[in-house]
């Protein structure tokens, strides 16, 4: 199990438990039995992060699930049973259900973009438009629901967006500067008019180009001029309304923040049985 992980599900329980669960004291610490039911239809990402919820109050807990990572269940479905000791059920409960619930909204809603524009090349990429420590199980979750993931931070690829073109001078220059600086590292440019991307696309070595808030007739033209030379990345105003007009225009790559920062949560429960 990852480092990463545990270090997330411990910071969520720490936050949830602090001192100790008042109310699950109260109760006679039995054997009890549980289900995890999930009341809409829906994607099920975050297996390994509510396992472990329960397994760090309860080492001995055995948690018998009914579908795999990344499989849809239909409303009402039984996801998973739970047998172990009643106090570390009960004190689990909230902080397992929200990386389920959090980690199947971003899965689902990636699933459903992804098969809007599965009749086309392009492929969803998500951003690091991400809730606070919880970064790398989003990016897990969309890969579940079938998108790609951009760069995981600051720290894996070289983007450079308006702020620090206008830093550092000039488009020109900044891509200068930073496939001198990181020649090792992926370097996209962020572009956000068809004069730039003439310039982005006569010179060298570049991964790709991010093309920002372009209508579809520019992103027409846009796909034209850089056929042959270097991917296309759009995003900027694309949701579940334009998506496939978008991809329809031979782009590359459409980044969305939606699926990681507005999600729906999926409905879950557990109960005692």
């Amino acid at each position: 199990m990852s480092k990463i992980l545990r270090q997330i599900v411990n910071m969520a329980l720490s936050e949830d438990i602090g001192t100790g669960d008042l109310s699950s004291s109260l109760l006679d610490d039995n054997i009890a039995n549980a289900k995890i039911i999930c009341r809409e239809k829906a994607i099920i990402c975050g297996i390994d992060y509510s396992d472990l919820c329960f397994a760090i109050l309860d080492p001995d807990i055995v948690i018998d699930w009914k579908i795999k990572e990344g499989e849809e269940v239909a409303p009402d479905y039984v996801i998973c049973h739970l047998k172990g000791k009643s106090q570390a059920i009960v004190s689990a409960e909230r902080t397992a259900l929200n990386f389920l619930q959090t980690l199947s909204s971003t899965a689902t809603q990636t699933k459903k973009l992804v098969s809007m524009i599965k009749h086309t090349n392009a492929q969803l990429l998500d951003t690091r438009k991400t809730i606070p420590n919880l970064r790398y199980a989003q990016k897990h979750a969309v890969e579940c629901g079938g998108g790609v993931n951009h760069r995981m931070g600051l720290f894996d690829c070289v983007l450079l967006k308006e702020n620090h073109i206008l830093s550092i001078g000039s488009l020109e220059r900044s891509i200068e500067k930073a496939l001198f600086k990181f020649p090792n590292k992926p370097v996209i440019v962020e572009i956000e008019s068809l004069d730039q991307l003439k310039i982005a696309l006569s010179i060298k070595d570049i991964t790709r180009i991010l093309c920002d808030n372009f209508s579809i007739h520019e992103m027409l033209e846009a796909v034209a001029m850089a056929k042959g030379i270097y991917p296309l990345e759009i995003s900027g105003n694309i949701n579940e309304k334009n998506i496939i007009e978008y991809a329809e225009t031979g782009v590359d790559f459409i980044s969305i923040g939606s699926i990681t920062k507005n999600i729906h949560s999926i409905d879950l429960s557990l109960r005692l049985v």
